[in-house]
């Protein structure tokens, strides 16, 4: 006969540390490391916040290798709202090319969208906490988040070397 662990994955019995987990690396991609608190996998002051802070609109919006860090944001952000709606219960199917419409921003757009980055980090704290019961499918989505993260974060980073 399965076990709990086996039939519900990891944690099963007790979700509440993983979920924990993936909030704190989600914390630390998005806000950075709290002062006096271990990082994880990030230096210091190099969470999604802080790097999109110091870069302008017109960095942003410039074009590098067919993309925009504009782009590489909306796209960060649009993963992680979609998958909070997936593990909430969502099935219809999402056209992910969408996720890549926004190219370039002005001023006003591209402050609109780092707030809308905020809201979309804060939402996704909150699904985390939400989910009932973690199954393979929501391990996964949970998991994807913070490792789809980290990789805009990185592609973020490295496009803003060289437009600013």
């Amino acid at each position: 006969m399965a076990t709990a662990q086996a039939k519900n994955g990891p944690g099963a019995e007790d979700p509440k540390p993983f979920a924990e987990s993936i909030a704190y690396l989600l914390r630390e991609s998005f806000e950075g490391t709290p002062n006096g608190l271990p990082n994880v996998y990030l230096d210091r002051g190099v969470g999604f916040f802080e790097t999109l802070a110091v870069v302008s609109a017109a960095a942003a919006s410039k074009e590098f290798h067919g993309t925009t860090i504009a782009a590489q944001t909306e796209h960060a952000k649009f993963y992680l709202d979609r998958l909070c709606e997936f593990m909430a219960g969502r099935n219809e199917k999402v056209n992910w090319e969408d996720s890549w419409l926004i190219e370039t921003v002005s001023e006003p757009e591209w402050d609109a969208l780092r707030e809308s980055v905020k809201a979309a980090y804060k939402n996704s704290i909150s699904c985390l906490a939400a989910v009932e019961e973690w199954n393979e499918r929501s391990l996964g989505m949970a998991v994807g988040m913070v490792a789809h993260t980290a990789y805009h974060l990185g592609a973020i980073r490295q496009i803003a070397k060289i437009t600013e």
